[in-house]
């Protein structure tokens, strides 16, 4: 299962924001820097209303989402890559995740101490990228002394690799993401084995105040910091109210729908959140149904058909003859699987198929 890993400087919300994901008072959420110290790791349902739909139509009783992992990771200071506060501990856990979720404070509260100083969204998002470029830096200039003696005798691998390492330290040294660099794919798979941490996929989010949710799109925190991470990361920012979303796990799911309503808002935010971080990873999200249950499951973008199989069980995969597929719209369109069969929706699909977000899929596979 695929990690997020939430960061951000003490004090911004990130354990509070985690709560709310997890639905569950897990992770302490004090008012005091690096009241996290080890990270705390919880499941993620992802909320996808298709599912409801399927189970409606082929008429099982259960459904069961898929899932993803967030690791909420302490807080990180200034001159964390040279050991400072939890600096060491902070990045070993980022080299963990597959994205990066980074909280950002947008609300002012006196009773909340900032470890920096006034609220400033992009000078705070800046101190946490500064920390990862110098453990980066620092990085490619381990892995450069470890195929110094291969780029002396010509190894044509290894000089590509050090062009690649000049090029990410001229990028770095800008203060830029590498992640944001231009690279083409065959690069990027090379890049991948440098293990940078600002190389990783990033999105932010903008932690406001619950009297600020009915203005968001005018509220100028948010927009400096989505302007910010749209130019500098490439990625977008999602606004929510980790405060108010941690508090609606004690309500009930009618008093919250009810509560939120109150705001001008029809679902929470951490919905959006996960659905945002979802996309982030590049994953698609198949179905499958029998008579007990419709299940969502996870791929990566690209996945064949025997890789989806195998997400049900290795031997489908180890076995795999073909699968029966069918998009989710269509079916609930048809109103039933007997009449998506009439109408010609259903199709055979054989090892090459390259799963899509939305099939639902039944496989046939060797015992």
């Amino acid at each position: 299962m695929l990690k997020a890993g939430i960061v951000g400087l003490p004090n911004v919300g990130k354990s509070t924001l985690f709560n709310a994901l997890i639905r569950a008072h897990k992770a302490p959420a004090e008012n005091f820097p690096f009241c996290t110290i080890e990270p705390n790791l919880g499941v993620v349902s992802v909320p996808d209303a298709r599912l409801e739909q399927l189970a409606r139509v082929t008429g099982v009783p259960k459904t069961i989402p898929t899932a993803i992992e967030f690791l909420d990771i302490a807080g990180l200071v200034k001159g964390a890559s040279h050991g400072e506060g939890l600096g060491n501990k902070f990045l070993s856990h980022i080299r963990e995740v597959d994205a990066l979720v980074q909280v950002v404070r947008c609300f002012a509260d006196p009773d909340v101490h900032h470890v920096v100083g006034g609220m400033d969204p992009v000078r705070d998002a800046e101190i946490i990228l500064a920390e990862l470029i110098i453990a980066d830096l620092e990085s490619l200039q381990r892995h450069h002394e470890k195929i110094a003696k291969e780029i002396k005798r010509g190894d044509k691998a290894a000089l590509h690799e050090e062009s690649l390492i000049q090029r990410l330290q001229a990028h770095l040294n800008a203060g830029k993401p590498a992640v944001s660099l231009n690279l083409a794919a065959e690069e990027r798979a090379v890049t991948r084995h440098f293990f940078l941490l600002s190389d990783k996929p990033t999105l932010f989010v903008a932690n406001v105040a619950e009297s600020d949710l009915p203005g968001l799109a005018a509220n100028p925190q948010v927009n400096r910091l989505q302007e910010y991470a749209r130019a500098h990361h490439r990625c977008e920012t999602v606004a929510v109210c980790a405060r108010l979303e941690s508090d609606l796990i004690d309500l009930t799911p009618d008093e919250a729908v009810e509560y939120l309503r109150g705001l001008g808002r029809e679902a929470p935010g951490t919905a959006d959140l996960i659905r945002a971080v979802y996309k982030l990873l590049d994953l698609r999200t198949f179905f499958t149904f029998n008579e007990q249950e419709a299940r969502a499951w996870t791929v990566r973008a690209g996945d064949t058909a025997p890789k989806a199989a195998g997400k049900v069980h290795s031997d489908f995969e180890k076995g795999f003859i073909k699968a029966e597929t069918v998009y989710w719209d269509d079916l609930v369109k048809a109103g039933s699987v007997a009449r998506a069969r009439e109408t010609g929706h259903y199709r055979i699909e054989g090892k090459e198929y390259i799963v899509r977000d939305g099939d639902v899929l039944l496989f046939k596979f060797h015992h």
